[in-house]
């Protein structure tokens, strides 16, 4: 027992270590060329012209001519170079795509992006990270000292010189330096020929009908509409069948066999339409002609190099046709529920998403399979039954030595041996590549088409830390010829490349971290942008750059035009000022702190007054006026503060009159006139208070004067609840800016009255009596002071 449990702990281990070096189930795919396009493969230096439905990855390099264009798809995401444009995949897996983008036009269109993904592209000046699914453009000029980034769908960040910035839908931000980063924001400018080009692109994507029967992230599905036709099969549900092959047509005939680590053998097709159904799927011999049968709609299909079977091994007998007993290498495609085994080392979970993905299977033929050839490590598989093994023109055979150097597959096909229906079946082509293996079946390119040397050692701003550069070819060859046809595993690859060089990473400079914004007591969430100036358009749009990134010190507001305030109590969701700007109570734009008052050190309270008694907490939503003008107890713009009374500290509560009892909160809602008229007790914009009468400190209530009584509930009427009198009479002149406010009242506010124009002021106001209020059920009259005593 105790050696079984041993035994299943390190299959267990094995397992999990296997699936960290599991391959990408995504690739880019080269799909659109005009022009001269150039193409360097990952651990070689030489370029060739770029490939057709050549599979791209990690390491991988392209370049444009002047006035050539280029199109990728990274599932269902578009890449497009304009001319004169060099790019290269610093990581590409399925959680990352990073892309160096040396010099020249990138347009993205990303129609998906998952919580746990990052896209992002490093130029000469800032790394530009894609937050959300949306149309992006990126331009670096040939010097690389400047990049133009425009957002017309999405949402993108950019990070560099210890700053980072959020550039919204319909902007543009031009950026300059490297060491330090200035930008510019402004409005996007209108699509130009190259964005027009890109748009129509994406328009034959989205009319793709394709779809109705692929996921969108199979690589090349839009390509399938033109170049054939869907029909229903009884036995396979919906088949596609290519409208333009020749007779005699057979699947994995027309295209040549590359190497692409770290997958290895990998058949690239030489049909523009030539993607989806070699690297996804199953073929199958339906009514007298090839049809490609899709696998079920899944959210990420998983990417395969070539789903064959391969016929016999690297000694497998093509002597009656070539002659000399030299070797070749035969294979013909799987069909529905065929299990295809990967000639590199996988997990159980890959090994299963590989053929569930991709065609209906069952999942315990899959798992004895693996259990047979990956755990066991066997090549032969024996007692395996393949659908298409005898179809017409299923089975295609080369010379070894044409398969190596990859040359057209359909000009190097000889003859099938007679014994080719009996050979044994294996998982892998038993050949080791060779240089021109990876370089593909295309010429070299012409030194006019390889892109300048300053282009390609320019250095990128990255914010995401890449792999190191793969390993060269050069330095695992021996290894490779040591077990043919299977790639290297990681852990090895890494060991060889610790024990011959040095990891060699890419040409980047690594982004300083910039701290992140917080929100209250948690941390922003890095995939969020923050909003520039609160929501506003930028009016100051050059910024200068922070000197380090210990020297960003993280603000709360819009960083470029406030710093943080020294005090930690500092609320960190209210902007504070610049250097030298006394702080306010209230928006720092527009107000300043009242000449005399102290500066409030916390922002998400009302200041206290320096007396010894406490002063309930002041309304932070309203403004305080600018400096000179003394603070009211309404709207700061209309109105301003008595003649005679004090400052008010307190940024969002009522005036407190200087005496010595302790006021109610005022109604920040109800306006106050303006300076050196009194406030009066009715709408504040019709009526003045008459003289000798005190502010109105009771906010939702009529006014009270300070007398001796306990304020009553409803001892006096709303302005905004009971009718103006009839016959108001005339409001009060306005008093001198130098007379104080009156301490005299009567025992009783006054609502609907004013006092005549003929009363002296040193006269308080005639009181009188309160309305009475009509009883419905007794149909009486009755006083609501009555009402108030007797409760």
């Amino acid at each position: 027992m105790r050696l079984a449990f041993l035994t299943g702990a390190a299959l267990l281990t094995i397992a999990a270590l296997r699936a960290d070096a599991d391959p990408p189930t995504r690739v880019a795919r080269l799909n659109y060329l005009s022009g001269e396009v150039s193409f360097q493969p990952g651990g070689v230096d030489d370029w060739v012209e770029a490939p057709l439905n050549r599979p791209l990855t990690g390491g991988d390099h392209i370049w444009t001519e002047d006035r050539a264009r280029a199109e990728l798809h990274i599932g269902s995401t578009a890449i497009r170079a304009g001319g004169a444009t060099g790019l290269s995949f610093l990581n590409l897996d399925d959680r990352t795509v990073q892309i160096r983008l040396s010099q020249g036009s990138l347009q993205i269109h990303l129609r998906r992006l998952g919580e746990d993904e990052t896209f992002e592209v490093d130029t000469p000046n800032l790394a530009f990270s894609l937050l959300r699914p949306g149309t992006y453009r990126i331009d670096v000029n040939p010097n690389g000292d400047s990049t133009l980034v425009t957002v017309r769908g999405g949402e993108g960040e950019g990070t560099g010189g210890g700053q980072a910035f959020p550039i919204h839908v319909r902007q543009q931000a031009r950026v300059s330096g490297m060491d330090s980063m200035s930008f510019d924001l402004m409005d996007a400018p209108a699509p130009d020929a190259w964005d027009n080009w890109c748009q129509s692109r994406d328009r034959r994507e989205e009319q793709a009908q394709s779809a109705r029967y692929v996921s969108r992230e199979v690589i090349g599905y839009e390509d399938l509409d033109e170049y054939g036709a869907w029909r229903q099969a009884p036995e396979y549900g919906m088949v596609w069948y290519p409208r333009t092959v020749p007779a005699g047509w057979a699947p994995y005939h027309n295209g040549h066999w590359a190497w692409v680590d770290p997958w290895g053998w990998t058949w690239v097709d030489d049909a523009p339409w030539g993607f989806a159904p070699f690297h996804y799927g199953r073929w199958a011999y339906v009514s007298g002609s090839w049809g490609w049968i899709p696998g079920p709609v899944v959210a990420r299909p998983v990417y395969a190099p070539a789903l064959v079977a391969w016929v016999g091994g690297a000694h497998f007998s093509l002597s009656v046709s070539v002659g000399g007993g030299r070797g070749g290498v035969a294979w013909f495609p799987l069909g529905p529920g065929d299990v295809y085994v990967p000639a590199y080392r996988t997990s159980p979970r890959y090994f299963s998403n590989v053929n569930t993905s991709n065609t209906t299977v069952n999942n315990v033929n899959i798992t004895k399979i693996y259990n047979t050839t990956v755990v066991n490590n066997t090549t032969v598989i024996n007692n395996n039954t393949y659908v298409n093994r005898g179809a017409p023109g299923a089975v295609t055979a080369v010379p070894q030595d044409s398969f190596v150097r990859s040359r057209p597959v359909a000009q190097a096909a000889v003859a099938l041996p007679a014994n080719v229906q009996t050979a044994p079946v294996s998982y892998a082509a038993q050949v080791a590549p060779v240089r021109q293996s990876v370089l593909g079946a295309n010429a070299p390119a012409a030194p006019a088409g390889r892109p300048p040397q300053q282009v390609m050692n320019r250095e990128v701003v990255a914010k995401a830390v890449p792999p190191a550069r793969p390993v060269p070819f050069a330095m695992k060859q021996e290894a490779l010829q040591a077990n043919p046809g299977r790639p290297l595993a990681a852990e090895a690859a890494q060991q060889l490349q610790q024990r011959n060089a040095p990891a060699v990473r890419p040409l980047i400079r690594q982004a300083p971290t910039v701290q992140a914004r917080q929100s209250g007591s948690g941390s922003a969430n890095p995939r969020t942008a923050q909003p520039v100036n609160s929501g506003q358009r930028d009016t100051n749009r050059i910024f200068a750059p922070l000197a380090s990134p210990q020297a960003a010190q993280p603000t709360n507001a819009t960083p470029r035009l406030y710093r943080q305030p020294a005090s930690p109590q500092a609320n960190p969701r209210v902007a504070q000022p610049a250097e030298g700007v006394q702080p306010t109570n209230t928006t720092p734009r527009l107000y300043q702190q009242p000449a005399g008052s102290q500066a409030n050190p916390r922002p998400n309270a009302g200041q206290r007054e320096p007396d010894s008694r406490a002063v309930p907490q002041a309304n932070p939503r309203v403004a305080q006026p600018a400096e000179g003008v003394q603070p009211t107890n309404a709207t700061p713009r209309l109105y301003q503060q008595p003649a005679g009374s004090q400052a008010n500290p307190r940024p969002n509560a009522g005036q407190r009159e200087p005496d010595s009892q302790a006021a109610p909160h005022p109604n920040p809602r109800v306006a106050q006139p303006a300076e050196g008229a009194q406030p009066t007790n009715a709408a504040p914009h019709l009526y003045q208070q008459p003289p000798g009468s005190q502010a109105n400190p009771r906010p939702n209530a009529g006014q009270r004067e300070p007398d001796s009584q306990a304020p009553r509930p409803n001892s006096d009427s709303s302005p905004r609840l009971y009718p103006q009198p009839a016959n108001p009479r005339p409001a009060q002149p306005v008093a001198a800016p130098h007379e104080p406010p009156r301490n005299q009242s009567p025992a009783r506010p006054i609502v609907s009255e004013r006092p005549s124009p003929e009363v002296k002021k040193s006269e308080p106001p005639k009181e009188r009596p309160a309305p009475k209020m009509e009883d419905k059920k007794a149909g009486k009259k009755t006083d609501p002071e009555a009402k108030d005593e007797k409760r």
